[in-house]
């Protein structure tokens, strides 16, 4: 893909469906009771490759457009798959469906692309064993392929290491099958949009702070749902907005999840003209309009107060960082090493080829004011996140840059260079 610069964005837009709403709607209205209709959700790669996962364990999922009607059968209503489930690239199919598999009463063995296998899975091995579950990697390496073999399961009190909403979700989902209590503890609040949604189908969570408590219920209920946009999606524009002058653009119905909203909580640190407007809540997730203007911008520090909340979102905030004056410092970030690519490596490489003045630390990245960026031809990593981000660049560059594999934001933004196109003319 080339990325020409240009002078300014506006429009009025939405983004594809939240894609960890889209994942988490297709399981659970796959094990509720009844018939889920969900709108506004996200054909991307990953999120697909959940509906093929369950459809391969007996659930009928029809695709109309951005709708989706999933006809459940309840906790035990999953079967046997005639062969491995193949989640492609998402490690939130992977993950999370872990923890519904453990007690199901059947065995299975999940993989996926050639970067699942390169990810850690011990992180949802360990508490799925502390449940009672019998899991294993089938290379002895703590990595995909696993098999799982269905078996009774126990409520645990667990305390994670790392703020994960995989863990978490891949823990919660399992303590629907026990007949005690399960505690996730975390050290700071992760996403939580299992939490919610849970509720929505007649689960039973609690949260205390950084504390999700998971009470025993028999059966889940098929509710409705709509989807709202992805604020991980929304943040390239709102930075490609933010970076260039004489712009501005709407983001219409964007989800602000407290737990998501980091990217708004930073760019406007750094001076970012931001305003939420519409204000609405819409079954149980907290929505609004974007409403963005080009800004001068300032460095910041990003710390593990914030990370939970927009680790998706850090490279295309390395981006804005370039355009800041003075310094950005990401620290905390770690996770950043074992997510599609390692991101803090890939964005100091590429970046660094267009003149950024960034450097890579352990865990995160620092990155002076560099706002001059040159053209150049850039790597994706297969990572959409970095695709995309890069191609935020071009767009504020002085020239021209070309982005390799850029096919990978399909993963979860099919019509991204489409959109970005319109906005530009």
């Amino acid at each position: 893909m080339v990325i020409n610069p240009v002078n300014k964005i506006n429009g009025e837009i939405n983004v594809p469906g939240d894609k960890s709403i889209s994942h988490r709607a297709i399981m659970l209205g796959s094990i509720a009771k009844g018939t889920t209709t969900i709108k506004g959700f996200l054909m991307g790669e990953d999120c697909l490759s959940t509906i093929r996962c369950f459809r391969d364990m007996g659930i009928d999922i029809d695709i109309n457009d951005n709708c989706v009607i999933v006809k459940g059968k309840g906790l035990h209503g999953l079967t046997k798959p005639n062969k491995e489930l193949y989640v492609g690239n998402s490690g939130t199919t992977f993950r999370l469906m872990s923890g519904i598999l453990a007690a199901q009463n059947f065995d299975c063995i999940i993989t996926g692309d050639d970067s699942i296998k390169n990810r850690p899975m011990k992180r949802i091995i360990d508490p799925l064993r502390k449940m009672g579950a019998n899991i294993e990697s089938l290379h002895n390496n703590d990595k995909a392929p696993i098999k799982i073999i269905g078996s009774k399961l126990n409520g645990i009190k667990y305390t994670s290491s790392v703020a994960s909403a995989q863990i978490k979700s891949c823990i919660l989902l399992a303590s629907l099958y026990t007949n005690n209590e399960t505690q996730v503890i975390e050290p700071v609040l992760s996403r939580n949009h299992t939490e919610i949604m849970l509720n929505y189908f007649g689960g039973n969570i609690v949260t205390d702070n950084t504390t999700a408590i998971s009470n025993p219920v028999k059966e889940l209920n098929a509710n409705d749902i709509i989807i709202p946009g992805d604020i991980s999606s929304a943040a390239y524009f709102m930075v490609a907005c933010l970076i260039i002058p004489n712009s501005e653009i709407l983001i219409k119905d964007v989800g602000i999840n407290v737990t998501r909203d980091g990217i708004i909580r930073v760019l406007k640190a750094m001076g970012g003209f931001i305003e939420l407007r519409n204000k609405r809540e819409i079954n149980g997730e907290l929505v609004a309009d974007i409403y963005v203007k080009s800004s001068s911008l300032k460095g910041t520090v990003i710390d593990k107060k914030l990370i939970p909340t927009l680790i998706d979102e850090i490279p295309v905030i390395a981006v804005a960082a370039c355009f800041a004056e003075g310094m950005t410092i990401i620290k905390d970030a770690a996770e950043l090493k074992v997510k599609e690519s390692n991101r803090i490596e890939t964005m100091v490489t590429e970046l660094s080829k267009l003149n950024a003045n960034i450097i890579g630390t352990d865990d995160g990245m620092i990155i002076h004011s560099s706002p001059n960026l040159t053209g150049a031809t850039v790597e994706s990593y297969n990572d959409h996140r970095v695709a995309m981000s890069l191609a935020i660049c071009g767009l504020a560059s002085k020239e021209q840059i070309y982005i390799n594999n850029s096919d990978c934001v399909n993963i979860s933004f099919p019509n991204f260079y489409k959109l970005l196109d319109e906005i530009s003319k």
